[in-house]
Formats: structure tokens, sequence, C-alpha cells
């Protein structure tokens, strides 16, 4: 993932564990600052009623965007069955 696939206000999940600020692999935070020229990002998990819970510097390795929509107009979901 480079940088630049991040932007401010980006929907992301944990791809690592972070024990010492008690955050999780898959939890979800938006991006509200960009660090080190974009090299690192401040992330913010908030609860249902939208209070912060945390706020994070992660670097990119760390974070995964989450997409809500088709990667292109030309997708076609499939159906994963086990």
């Amino acid at each position: 993932m480079t940088k630049s696939t991040i932007k401010l206000l980006d929907v992301l999940a944990l791809t690592v564990d972070l024990p010492e600020y008690n955050l999780y692999r898959g939890q979800v935070g938006t991006v509200v600052g960009l660090l080190a020229g974009g090299a690192a990002f401040e992330v913010e998990f908030s609860d249902r009623n939208g209070r912060t819970y945390e706020s994070v510097g992660l670097r990119p390795e760390q974070i995964m965007v989450l997409h809500f929509e088709p990667a292109s107009p030309d997708s076609v979901p499939e159906m994963v069955t086990a």
C-alpha cells in the first residue's frame, strides 16, 4: 500500500494488534490527520455513539483502507462458498 492511497477521512481497519492502546486487528477507525508528510496517519477510533476512545499515529503497513464500492465498474460480485 502506498501512502498516496490513504486520504483524510478514509475509513480503515487495523491489520495488527496494538495492546498498548487497547486496539486490536479488525477495529475500524477514520483518518483525521496526515503525519510526516503523508508517511503516517492520525487515526481516530470511536464508539457507536461517535465518542472517540483512542487516537493514534499509524504507519501504512498497520492499516488497510475499507472500500464500500466495487473496485471497478466492470466488477461482477462473486459468491464465495466454503
